[in-house]
């Protein structure tokens, strides 16, 4: 049983020394700083922008404009104040 809480523990404190980073201050030269820091942490990529004009997309249609003017036709033909 102790030998298994050791192992585990060791296990546990080896993970985080496999996932450290490497040593980008120690490096003098600016360039290859920047190259070890773009290399531990890469960029990441945009998505592309849509415009709302863009010919190829269909124009947005409402799914509930049709519901509404049959509510508001039956709202209309209501007599209030007969």
């Amino acid at each position: 049983m102790k030998t298994t809480l050791a192992v585990l523990a060791l296990c546990a404190c080896a993970s985080g020394a496999l996932a450290a980073a490497p040593e980008c201050r120690a490096i003098d030269n600016a360039n290859a700083r920047l190259s070890c820091y773009d290399a531990a942490h890469p960029p990441k990529m945009e998505k592309p922008v849509i415009s709302e004009k863009d010919p190829s997309r269909a124009a947005y249609k409402d799914p509930f404009s049709a519901e509404d003017a049959r509510t508001n036709a039956k709202l209309k033909n209501i007599c209030r104040g007969c």
